[in-house]
């Protein structure tokens, strides 16, 4: 891995993408802390020329993009022109938008996640699952996750694995690297980490990369001999004195000394 593969997802620093004049510092500040690229979400309305102005000026590659299922699903035209406008190459669905309590449901999913992916394809963008632990639930002994890879064609969906949610759903990053050989797009680093948060009971908690409990060394090989090219870092909260830019600069330096060559 080389720290130009690594990106930050933006959804860390949210609560400072209220304007465009947060999305321009907080860029900078990203920019700063020496990473190269971004993964879009949770920013405030932007038009495409002023973001891609924003990232040029700091010289920030945009890897993907976040688009929720009603974009994906119904506007799928407007997506692929925002990513075009931007030069990226992945839309990421981030959650399902849609009910998934029964096989029959997951089923309707998959059939909306199949159908966006080839609209995308043909327009040379990659459609990629981002999993939470929901995807670890059963259907008549299958994993949801297993049912989605397994019910689209690799060439209209690909995989952005989270290593947090696929520890916290019992399972391992490691193997699930190796089970989306040739599809795994994008890496999630997430540290999983275990800290008293509540009443003093002992309570999974999101780390910094390399703070926390999971074998980053072995996860990294995995994912590279899976295919995968591209890391994102993201933190959703536990940051550092309450300042997520302590936290991505933390999880930085990890990276920088001990898993990028």
């Amino acid at each position: 891995m080389k720290l130009d593969q690594v990106a930050v997802q933006l959804y860390t620093v949210r609560d400072y993408l209220k304007t465009p004049e947060d999305v321009a510092k907080s860029l900078r500040k990203i920019r700063g802390i020496g990473y190269r690229a971004v993964e879009l979400a949770g920013l405030c309305p932007i038009g495409n020329r002023e973001l891609k102005a924003m990232l040029d000026g700091e010289g920030l590659a945009c890897f993907s993009s976040h688009e929720g299922g009603e974009q994906l699903f119904k506007h799928t035209d407007q997506v692929v022109e925002k990513l075009t406008a931007l030069g990226c190459g992945s839309a990421v669905y981030p959650y399902p938008n849609l009910a998934t309590d029964t096989a029959a449901e997951v089923d309707s999913l998959i059939a909306q996640l199949d159908r966006a992916g080839k609209l995308l394809a043909e327009a040379k963008i990659s459609l990629l699952y981002h999993n939470h632990n929901m995807e670890f639930r059963r259907f008549g002994g299958r994993l949801m996750l297993d049912m989605i890879y397994d019910g689209i064609d690799g060439r209209n969906l690909g995989a952005e694995l989270d290593t947090y949610w696929v520890q916290a759903g019992g399972q391992s990053p490691e193997r699930w690297c190796a089970r989306l050989k040739g599809r795994l797009s994008i890496l999630h680093m997430k540290d999983f980490g275990v800290e008293d948060r509540y009443e003093g009971v002992p309570r999974s908690v999101y780390k910094e990369v390399g703070l926390g409990n999971l074998d980053w060394t072995g996860i990294v090989k995995a994912a590279e001999k899976a295919g995968c090219r591209r890391f994102v870092v993201e933190q959703d909260g536990n940051w550092i004195d309450n300042d997520p830019f302590k936290s991505l600069k933390a999880s930085y330096d990890f990276l920088e000394g001990k898993l990028c060559k």
